[in-house]
């Protein structure tokens, strides 16, 4: 009985402090809604990490406001991402429930099923360390980036904090690293090949063609053609 009260209580004092984590970053989410593109989190690791090892490349990051974008940027991001991202609300239960089935039939986890909310959340506020508490902030913040911001306000955020390779944030930082011009110069095959990079942005992207990223790159590319 005892060591269960000290449970309870351990439980306890894990879920002030969880609300307390979250009600001091939902204070910065007034400032979200509007104004500059914030620094992420992640953006933040990186340049702590460059200053340990020069050998990394700098960061290059060069936010831009969604109405600068160009709408087959946006939509390829979509078709890659989270397609459903305008009619959920932070968790895709279909791609969720795809996830699992393919994870249950392979004996492995084959796929992720993470929305645009959830990156965004996780890139803005939390370290690119892998962990259960990690994805548990994830969780708590996802709800409350879309009770506090309007969907295109998350995407705008996400397109300019996504990581696209070593050190290159953002959809133009990643035209201009990749292509030399900047995003809304990019032919429809570029732009599939931008956002067939977000999976897996240090192993495949358009510099580094890893594993499956043509197969990938195609397949966006052909949805675009056929939605623009």
């Amino acid at each position: 009985m005892r060591a269960l009260g000290v449970m309870v209580r351990l439980v306890l004092a894990a879920v002030v402090i969880d609300a307390a984590f979250v009600y001091l970053l939902w204070n910065q989410y007034d400032d979200l809604d509007r104004g500059p593109i914030p620094v992420s989190e992640f953006m933040r690791s990186y340049v702590r990490a460059q200053g340990d090892d020069p050998a990394l490349p700098l960061l290059r990051w060069q936010p831009l406001p969604m109405e600068h974008m160009p709408p087959q940027v946006v939509q390829a991001v979509l078709i890659g991402e989270d397609d459903r991202f305008f009619s959920h609300s932070g968790f895709d239960l279909i791609e969720i429930r795809a996830a699992l089935t393919a994870s249950w039939e392979r004996r492995r986890l084959s796929r992720g099923a993470s929305t645009i909310s959830q990156q965004t959340a996780k890139n803005l506020f939390l370290s690119p360390e892998r962990s259960v508490l990690r994805k548990w902030h994830e969780l708590l913040l996802t709800v409350v980036l879309e009770t506090a911001l309007p969907k295109r306000r998350i995407l705008e955020i996400y397109l300019n904090v996504a990581e696209f390779g070593v050190g290159i944030y953002g959809v133009d930082a990643a035209a201009r690293t990749y292509w030399g011009q900047p995003v809304s110069t990019l032919s429809l095959r570029q732009v599939a090949e931008l956002a067939a990079s977000l999976p897996a942005p240090r192993a495949g992207n358009p510099a580094r063609r890893g594993e499956g990223f043509d197969v990938r790159s195609s397949r966006i590319y052909q949805r675009l053609r056929q939605r623009l």
